[in-house]
């Protein structure tokens, strides 16, 4: 349990981002994970690089819905502060931390606040011997590295806690998670390090962590990108919902567009994918410029749209409903899907209040 959340065995799989702003700076960061909770993240991670971090860490927590994954490096003392403020769980690398004592006295700290433990492999960050092994990173080097690392909390009867390998480079990536998910039974935190930007990232991200989820590999995901934290967050949850592993908010058909169209099929979209945002109750919603595929994809949606001249035609539940002129297109539609909501979520709170 990170906080609230479930993560591994059936849980569902879980979207993380990671603030960018500096730590001692709680009005910023308090502000950025709210906006990403607001986009849908399930778990925000923080970065405490110092003792004045994690002085304000402790306000950020406070103020903070979603649980909290300090990030630590190199300071055990660092550690042992957050474990004190209440992270909800804490990310570091045992090998970088130093002495057996030390870890031990963070291993010990987190056992008796019940709060787990991220250990992370990065092949751009693994340690001296294991270049010295292997001469330059590797699938084998990464797993190695993690195993040394399991061991390490093995040895301190400490199993609460979940791994991930990243690279940059996908297939290394692939190989790693998946040589490391045969050897061992904890849950998985999946992602592509440093992807890219915005555009590069999400297509890297979406073979990698894709390809792994399809496999059942993974618990809890980010998407790195060059980009808004809340862009991460976007995409992830795209991901998810195109793989069928997260149904939240509006999960939107659209075509393409081409000569075909009988309105601006991009513009309406980018409009409504902006107004929407707000909506987390799942609705499946078609738009569709067309009258080629558009009745086909309109009948197996909740809220559908099929271009057509002189008039557009919406569905509803499957079922023509009436017809929209051009200039009424986003605000009528928006009209039908936040009615179509707000009647499940209706329905919702009867069953719930039912049973």
């Amino acid at each position: 349990m990170v906080g609230n959340v479930a993560v591994g065995g059936d849980a569902p799989i879980s979207v993380q981002s990671m603030t960018n702003t500096e730590t001692t700076d709680v009005e910023a960061t308090s502000r950025q994970i709210t906006l990403l909770e607001k986009a849908g993240a399930d778990i925000v991670r923080v970065s405490v690089p110092s003792m004045e971090a994690a002085d304000a860490f402790k306000f950020v927590r406070g103020r903070s819905n979603v649980p909290l994954i300090a990030d630590i490096h190199f300071d055990h003392t660092i550690a042992l502060k957050v474990l004190e403020y209440g992270a909800d769980c804490l990310r570091i690398n045992p090998g970088n931390i130093g002495s057996e004592e030390r870890i031990k006295r963070i291993i010990d700290s987190a056992k008796d606040k019940g709060i787990p433990i991220r250990i992370g492999v990065n092949a751009g960050s693994l340690g001296k011997a294991i270049l010295r092994k292997y001469k330059e990173p590797t699938a084998e080097a990464m797993i190695e590295s993690a195993l040394i690392q399991i061991d390490i909390l093995d040895k301190l009867n400490f199993h609460d806690f979940k791994v991930s390998l990243k690279a940059s480079e996908i297939f290394m990536t692939l190989k790693a998670c998946r040589g490391l998910a045969s050897q061992v039974d904890q849950p998985f935190h999946l992602g592509i390090t440093e992807a890219g930007g915005q555009r590069s990232g999400t297509v890297k991200s979406a073979i990698g962590l894709g390809s792994l989820l399809m496999e059942g590999i993974g618990d809890t995901i980010r998407v790195s990108l060059a980009a808004d934290p809340v862009e991460e967050v976007k995409v992830g949850s795209d991901l998810l919902k195109s793989l069928g592993l997260r149904h939240r908010g509006v999960n939107l058909v659209a075509c393409p567009s081409c000569s075909r169209q009988n309105f601006d099929v991009i513009s309406v979209v980018n409009e409504l994918e902006a107004r929407l945002e707000d909506i987390i109750t799942p609705i499946d919603v078609a738009v569709i410029g067309c009258i080629v595929n558009g009745p086909g994809e309109a009948k197996v949606a909740e809220v559908g749209l099929t271009g057509a001249s002189p008039n557009n035609l919406a569905y509803l539940e499957g079922v023509p409903d009436h017809k929209i002129a051009n200039k009424n297109l986003v605000d009528d539609l928006e009209l039908m899907i936040r009615k179509r909501v707000a009647e499940k979520e209706a329905a919702a709170k009867n069953v719930i209040a039912s049973g």
